[in-house]
């Protein structure tokens, strides 16, 4: 949507939220995400927009949302926050909420409301899955491959990933845990609604990693989500893990020979948590930008950038074309009922109890 558009009723919006005045808030504000085609959807749709209507603040990014929770944790006990608002998954948003390095806050007082009066926490719904977390957009974690090097039968289920008899040939798998071992479970046998049940278990650990080393030997592992984009893209790899909106971004924008793989995507969800210990002047630049970057329409701008569905309920219908290509999104989102006919909601409540004791585990594994 265009900034002419939308810079009348975003003003309206703004004073409406009861925002304090300009001189009570920061000239700056420092915001974490992950860089890549996601950070520039984020950027195009709201940060740009509001940049332009605030032309006296500066808006700066660090990629370093993949560290915020140790970075989080850094900065807490050295008593400087240099960070005012992050981008986290919600098992990490947990986290921070309950450690105290996320603050809480009410939907209703610091989110816009629905065009029709909805309530913003009627809105998002059951996606505020923690009261320090903003919900912005569902994504998922999908495989890609390369459609020259897979033969004449495509894959079409997620235990392609393990079968090297029939798709040999490299894999990217992203290097932690979590995905990794609700597909190993998945594709060792276990039922899809007992895989965290069985995941809790160190026995039930110990079979995914053994499903894991059958292709360990086979495996690139990746930190940041453009790597198997960029490995699918050079050949390096016939498939690999990565986010959806960065496979559509190398399939669709890039037009490189990738077919996206939806079986067993494993869906997630991304949002802001405002850091504990932010200076009030801080504090209330984040509120305003938030109550802006947040509404109905901003996040169905969003998803003219990328193929992520907005959390924001009434923001479902607003989703149209992407901005460049001038495709409809609608069905490139990963909640699309072609997508979704067989996928796994991520247990957030599983990973924010279980995490640390996983990771040191498939950490250890990997240096084995």
């Amino acid at each position: 949507m265009k900034l002419t558009k939308t810079l009348l009723a975003t003003t309206a919006l703004t004073v409406a939220a009861g925002a304090v005045a300009a001189q009570d808030m920061a000239d700056s504000m420092t915001l974490v995400s992950w860089g890549g085609a996601y950070q520039a959807s984020q950027d195009k749709a709201y940060a740009q927009p509001y940049a332009e209507m605030h032309p006296d603040v500066t808006i700066s990014w660090d990629e370093s949302s993949n560290e915020a929770v140790a970075k989080l944790r850094a900065m807490n006990e050295a008593g400087n926050i240099t960070w005012d608002l992050v981008d986290v998954v919600a098992s990490d948003a947990i986290r921070l909420c309950d450690e105290g390095l996320a603050m809480e806050y009410d939907p209703d007082e610091l989110l816009a409301a629905a065009p029709d009066g909805t309530k913003a926490s009627d809105d998002f719904g059951d996606l505020i899955v923690s009261d320090c977390y903003i919900p912005q957009i569902v994504y998922s974690t999908t495989v890609g491959y390369r459609t020259d090097l897979v033969g004449d039968t495509p894959p079409t289920e997620i235990c392609a990933l393990f079968d090297l008899d029939t798709y040999p040939g490299k894999r990217s798998l992203e290097k932690r845990p979590i995905n990794n071992m609700e597909w190993a479970l998945y594709c060792d046998g276990v039922a899809k609604a007992e895989i965290y049940d069985v995941l809790e278990t160190p026995e039930g650990q110990d079979q995914a990693l053994a499903k894991l080393d059958t292709i360990k030997d086979q495996v690139v592992w990746w930190s940041a989500g453009a790597d198997t984009p960029q490995l699918l893209a050079d050949g390096e790899v016939v498939m690999g893990s990565t986010y959806n909106g960065r496979l559509f971004s190398v399939i669709e924008e890039q037009d490189q020979p990738v077919g996206m793989l939806w079986d067993m995507q494993v869906f997630d969800l991304d949002g802001w948590i405002i850091p504990t210990g932010l200076s009030d002047e801080a504090l209330a630049r984040v509120k305003d930008f938030l109550y802006f970057a947040t509404d109905t329409q901003r996040l169905a701008d969003q998803a003219a950038y990328i193929s992520y569905g907005p959390a924001r309920e009434s923001s479902a219908p607003l989703v149209g074309e992407h901005a460049e290509l001038g495709i409809a999104m609608a069905p490139h989102m990963p909640t699309d009922p072609r997508n979704a006919s067989n996928t796994l909601l991520y247990n957030y409540e599983f990973w924010a109890d279980y995490r640390d004791d996983i990771d040191a585990k498939f950490q250890a594994w990997l240096a084995q």
